[in-house]
């Protein structure tokens, strides 16, 4: 169970200290699928980071299964299960995709099964094994391989930070069915940050944060249908 105690987190502006997230408290239960969305600005990115550990809390706590996570760091994080995919997923010259799955595994995975978390993501496995992680991907291509890599970990909790962006019609579709076995078939905690409509209509719990705070949250059946008439929600891959 994650939860967020009167967390705040404040940076530096011409001078100026600029409130992000204001005095937030929630409760995020396991093997849930949360959607977090709402108006560019409203501090949806910055929420991520705070649960990953990227960004430290101004004020408050957060708590994973009832630990104290609150100054510990990314690395800490990861290691109590919690991941983390980035919105513009880092390039790692010099290293290759199989590397960099097994990596994420964490074990001594053979190629076979690094071909196997490829494949999940719809990947041809045969053709992006042997790849670089460099330039030479495209978003798209660069997107379906952290979510590989997210899959190889296998932890309790993962934040996607607009998983959408820069991806195609098709890939769209098929990270959607991905994110719907791991929450169903492999009952993970879920987190994604989204303006999409498919997302959100696959979510189990919306929340929706403006101006650096919770306006809304409950049960997708309750809160989407106000987003549609009060929020505007991107129908592009709908």
């Amino acid at each position: 169970m994650l939860e967020l105690k009167n967390v705040s987190f404040e940076v530096e502006e011409n001078s100026k200290q600029k409130d992000i997230i204001k005095d937030i408290s929630l409760t995020i239960d396991d093997n849930k699928f949360v959607a977090i969305t709402g108006p560019n600005g409203g501090g949806k990115s910055t929420m991520a980071k705070l649960i990953a550990g990227i960004e430290k809390p101004t004020s408050g706590q957060i708590l994973w299964n009832g630990v104290d996570i609150t100054n510990m760091s990314i690395t800490e994080r990861a290691k109590m299960g919690i991941s983390f995919a980035f919105q513009q997923p880092v390039r790692f010259k010099g290293i290759k995709v199989k590397d960099l799955i097994r990596l994420a595994a964490g074990n001594q995975l053979t190629v076979s099964g690094a071909c196997d978390y490829l494949s999940e993501v719809g990947l041809c496995a045969r053709d992006y094994i042997n790849r670089d992680v460099d330039g030479s991907l495209s978003g798209g291509e660069l997107k379906r391989i952290e979510i590989a890599t997210v899959l190889a970990r296998d932890t309790e909790l993962t934040v996607f930070d607009e998983p959408e962006a820069g991806i195609d019609l098709w890939s769209f579709k098929n990270l959607i069915n991905v994110f719907e076995k791991m929450h169903k078939e492999q009952n993970k905690t879920i987190i994604i940050i989204s303006h999409q409509e498919r997302i959100l209509n696959t979510a189990d719990e919306i929340i929706v944060l403006e101006n650096g705070r919770v306006r809304e949250m409950g049960k997708k059946d309750e809160i989407l249908p106000r987003l549609m008439n009060g929020y505007e929600v991107c129908k592009k891959f709908v």
